[in-house]
């Protein structure tokens, strides 16, 4: 996930949407972003958001951030001025809510009140990739030495794993928080039963479930869903 443009730009619109969110287009408009960034959630792909100069994850843009698994943020320590940064805005905070009807805040921090409260305390404030760590915003902050490499062995590592294994933990690691119907079938069902155990990969006929106990060495395909 990547971003480019105006981090003030969408900040206003933030404050356009929570002012108006009575009005009926407005909530439909909160509404259809919120259906969009839930179908990020439910998907079966690796999600890495890189936070590079130009970025603007900031405010209801930070929430495409905040559904990855990853978020890599780089570090300019050289070049205050370009270094990319992040702003936590009210809409960050519910507006969105996931299906276990968490902000995406709660649910990367378990709802602990502490690390909710110092991100609150910098609430329309541009972070930089290490005050964005130091809250618990990104997942790594590498400089401009180390960026590309960083970010390409990340991506190797996911793509050497098995799909279908990614599938079952990444949705595990998603849907962390209380249980509800939605995500019953969309967290655990959804990955678990349609994406993982009717794959090829599972009851194919080279596949994992069908040669148990045969000896025979298991055929998979190794691209996603």
């Amino acid at each position: 996930m990547k971003t480019s443009g105006d981090a003030a730009a969408v900040q206003a619109l933030d404050a356009m949407l929570l002012a108006n969110k009575g009005h009926w287009f407005v909530r439909e408009t909160i509404g259809l972003l919120r259906r969009t960034f839930s179908r990020l959630d439910v998907s079966s792909r690796s999600l890495f958001a890189l936070i590079q100069e130009g970025s603007c994850f900031a405010g209801t843009l930070l929430e495409l951030a905040l559904a990855c698994d990853r978020i890599y943020h780089l570090a300019l320590p050289n070049d205050e001025a370009a270094a990319p940064k992040i702003t936590v805005t009210e809409a960050n905070f519910g507006l969105f809510p996931m299906a276990t009807d968490q902000s995406r805040l709660e649910r990367r921090f378990y709802e602990e009140e502490a690390p909710l409260a110092a991100i609150r305390a910098k609430l329309g404030e541009a972070l930089d990739a290490d005050a964005a760590f130091a809250l618990g915003l990104n997942t790594a902050n590498p400089d401009d030495i180390d960026w590309d490499d960083e970010v390409r062995l990340a991506l190797e590592e996911r793509a050497a794993m098995s799909p279908d294994a990614l599938t079952g933990m990444e949705a595990n690691l998603r849907f962390n928080g209380p249980e509800n119907m939605v995500t019953r079938v969309f967290g655990r069902l959804t990955a678990w039963q349609n994406w993982i155990f009717q794959r090829p990969n599972a009851v194919g006929e080279k596949g994992a479930l069908k040669l148990y106990g045969k000896g025979e060495k298991a055929q998979f395909d190794m691209n996603r869903v």
